[in-house]
């Protein structure tokens, strides 16, 4: 039997000599015991063998059965997971971080669960050590998985190495796991989160809109977009739009409120945003008025190439057509030219999509 450590960590004062000590006990194969939202987890570094053992043994488990590794950066799944679905990422800005693990593709034609607690103290830990990290809960197999370090202390006093008491949790309830590996997504295991808005959320594809200010082109595109799918009774494709060099929180354009005001929606909530690599990995589908916004997302973001069009090609217009020119600037007339330009190109997108 070992001696556990157990510190009281206040979230809101995290002491940074206590996450060095407890990074340096799963540097060298040792036990940590953390809160996230849920419950509490069990912290080994993947790549210690020993450690691995000793959890293994610990949770009954065996070795075809892998734990969930837990991150502190989104931008870190990519050093386990491969092929990452957009939606995969949707579901990332939606819900991570939080109770959602998020099942992969992993090399090999493997696959593996990643998860990112909504939990500073956790957050802080796994952002201290620079190996892989898997947190099951902390309990012995057949235990309830606990809320509060007390609990911990009842069943893994002298077996962990250290505990950090973070107080009570804020769920109580494990994790919910979807298999988004590949389409359509699976639900594992139902947790806080309800299977229903989990599933919700990854049935829909997201299609992305791109002009140069998010002011006029692709805003009427979305607006177009939604009303098509609207009246045709779908709610199965989530719409939005971005711009290259968008001002962010400018209005539309006044040109362009009144366009689409005409279509049955108020626009004047909208504001200009650009696209950003969160948004444009988490669509599906992502449509440029002019060449050269396809070929600026396309130097941004040469790993999304493949979803990356330009909106005229992709639903076929004419090739003098194909490129939708700004209208900034412009007359009255040429902005409605504009709008039913892109009103005819939405009308092919739809019946494609």
């Amino acid at each position: 039997m070992i001696k556990t450590k157990v510190h009281s960590v206040d979230p809101r004062r995290i002491d940074p000599a206590v996450m060095t000590e407890a990074a340096g006990i799963l540097d060298k194969g040792g036990l940590v015991v953390f809160p996230t939202e849920t419950v509490y987890g069990i912290a080994a570094n993947l790549l210690h063998k020993g450690a691995m053992e000793r959890l293994r043994g610990l949770k009954e488990r065996s070795q075809d059965k892998p734990f969930t590794i837990h991150v502190s950066d989104r931008n870190d799944i990519e050093k386990y997971a491969v092929d990452i679905l957009p939606r995969a990422f949707k579901l990332m800005n939606r819900f991570w971080p939080g109770p959602l693990t998020i099942v992969l593709r992993a090399p090999h034609d493997k696959t593996v669960g990643l998860r990112m607690p909504k939990n500073d103290i956790a957050l802080r830990l796994l952002g201290s050590v620079d190996f892989p990290v898997v947190a099951p809960s902390a309990n012995r197999a057949g235990h309830d998985a606990p809320r509060d370090a007390q609990q911990v202390v009842r069943d893994l006093d002298g077996i962990v190495d250290m505990i950090l008491d973070g107080g009570t949790t804020e769920c109580g309830r494990e994790s919910t796991v979807v298999d988004i590996s590949e389409l359509p997504a699976r639900v594992l295991r139902e947790g806080v989160l309800s299977a229903d808005e989990v599933l919700s959320a990854a049935a829909k594809k997201t299609v992305l809109f791109v002009c140069t200010g998010n002011s006029c082109r692709s805003v009427m595109a979305e607006y177009l977009l939604k009303k098509f799918l609207a009246d045709g009774g779908r709610r199965d494709v989530d719409v939005v739009s971005a711009g290259t060099f968008a001002f962010l929180g400018m209005l539309p354009t006044q040109e362009t409120q009144k366009l689409v005001r005409g279509l049955g929606f108020d626009p004047s909530g909208h504001r200009a945003r650009r696209a950003t690599e969160d948004l444009v990995r988490s669509s599906d589908l992502i449509l440029a008025m002019e060449r050269r916004h396809q070929e600026e997302l396309m130097r941004l973001f040469p790993s999304e190439a493949g979803r990356i069009h330009l909106l005229g090609e992709y639903v076929r217009l004419q090739p003098f057509e194909a490129e939708i020119e700004d209208p900034i600037g412009k007359s009255e007339e040429f902005y409605n030219d504009c709008f039913l330009k892109i009103q005819d190109a939405v009308r092919k997108l739809g019946a494609l999509l």
